[in-house]
């Protein structure tokens, strides 16, 4: 699945006032944090992430590979923050972002 320009627009703007819920640090991709990513990315669809390593291609590499196990997509990333979107079967409306911020 991929996203259409309009489409990141709509979802940047819902991230805009997110505050990130995953934060990777020294430890990498830990069997806990892919379990924290699975629950923030099934209640809340699209979330952010904070990668705090200072090497920018790690970063994109932690981004990257967050993604692909989680299977969700990328809709941008600024500078230690990612926002990732994947789609939950069946939403939660007071928990999914895609939800509260629709209309």
């Amino acid at each position: 699945m991929s996203l259409s320009p309009e489409q990141r627009r709509q979802y940047r703007a819902i991230a805009h006032n997110l505050k990130p819920v995953i934060i990777v640090g020294d430890k990498g991709l830990s069997e806990g944090l892919q379990e924290e990513l699975e629950r923030a990315l099934n209640d809340h669809e699209l979330i952010k992430i904070k990668v705090a390593s200072q090497d920018r291609e790690a970063r994109q590499e932690a981004i990257s590979a967050l993604c692909e196990s989680a299977g969700a997509e990328l809709v941008q990333t600024i500078g230690k923050i990612a926002v990732i979107l994947r789609r939950a079967k069946k939403p939660n409306p007071k928990l999914s972002n895609l939800l509260r911020h629709q209309g």
